[in-house]
């Protein structure tokens, strides 16, 4: 099932920027309006180490409502835990009707780090998968929604990853030992994935394999899910569907959009003096000094106070900017290429 997919899948940033918003949008309608029709669902994500389980659901909780989700970081049972039914800690993350519960890791992990680290007998991670289409099965039958994401990788792309990671400062400690172990055992870890999509994609917890190599890809295709899922609840109920909108989200975005006179020549690196002659002169933005630069030198040095010196500088801080009006970058932006093995 995993060498079919297609690695290579990507998204332009361009058209990642412009889908974005109204994916967003959409989401937050439709929590909205689970929340109204008491319809729980469950998110969750499993995934290769470093595919971008914690970025994907950080960008995904950013324009949710809190007071209507909870998510959760699985790690392993602790010592009263594993005094209960293996799955008795999951029933107590169960959201309420019309919440969300998100999972960053999950259930999942008896029959994947637990039956490739012989951390469990192989009976018990055998009938885990039992367990695990009877508890699915169970909740979706009471009207939950389950959705459940498994982000595929390459080895050669987990090795590039970890390797950019150890060579940040700030984010080598994301990378452990036994996260490199885990590298080494990609095989054992690839024929357990395998097993495991088989059979558990069920008509009621259907799997989407999401290829994650590229970001922007992996994060419009996980947007598009949950937003189809949840559209497909509500209309299987017999509940209308929020109204779109699209339009009136542009309208927003061109209320928020720069205004026309420009970038300030205070968010430049010009000198003072600089400053105020090009201002004296009316060309008091980027912009315009831009279009006075583009009518070629004599137009600049026929201005009072600007002479060859001064033109240079102003080439060096404004002739350079290739583009004057740089889309604001939002907090999508500020993750991209950021890389964790969770």
């Amino acid at each position: 099932m995993l060498e079919k997919i297609d690695l290579t899948k990507k998204l332009s940033k361009k058209e990642f920027q412009a889908r974005m918003p109204q994916l967003r949008q959409r989401l937050y309608d439709l929590q909205k309006a689970c929340w109204d029709a008491n319809i729980p669902t469950v998110i969750l994500f499993e995934g290769w180490d470093a595919a971008g389980k914690g970025t994907s659901i950080n960008l995904l909780t950013q324009r949710l409502d809190p007071r209507g989700f909870k998510l959760y970081a699985i790690q392993a049972p602790r010592t009263y835990e594993m005094q209960m039914p293996w799955l008795w800690r999951f029933w107590l993350k169960l959201p309420n009707y019309g919440e969300m519960a998100i999972f960053d890791r999950s259930w999942y992990g008896r029959v994947l780090v637990e039956r490739v680290e012989k951390l469990t007998p192989e009976h018990a991670w055998r009938q885990g998968y039992r367990d695990i289409v009877n508890f699915e099965r169970t909740i979706a039958d009471d009207g939950y929604v389950v959705i459940k994401f498994y982000l595929h990788i390459s080895k050669r792309e987990q090795r590039k990853r970890f390797k950019k990671l150890e060579k940040d400062p700030l984010k080598a400690w994301h990378v452990q030992p036994e996260d490199w172990e885990h590298h080494r055992k990609y095989h054992e870890y690839f024929v357990a994935v395998e097993e495991m999509l088989e059979r558990t994609d069920t008509e009621w917890g259907r799997w989407t394999i999401v290829e994650a190599t590229d970001r922007r890809w992996a994060r419009v295709k996980m947007f598009e899910t949950i937003i189809y899922r949840l559209e497909e609840a509500l209309q299987s109920r017999g509940l209308p569907l929020p109204a779109d909108r699209a339009p009136e989200l542009a309208e927003q975005e061109a209320a928020d959009a720069p205004p026309a006179a420009g970038i300030p020549l205070s968010n430049t690196g010009l000198s003072s003096r600089v400053r105020q002659l090009l201002e004296h002169a009316g060309l008091a933005t980027v912009q315009a000094v831009a279009a006075k630069l583009a009518e070629g030198d004599a137009a600049l040095l026929a201005l009072d106070g600007i002479g060859p010196q001064r033109l240079a500088q102003i080439r060096a801080h404004i002739g350079t900017v290739a583009d004057p009006l740089p889309s604001p970058a939002g907090p999508v932006d500020a993750q991209e290429g950021e890389e964790e093995p969770c």
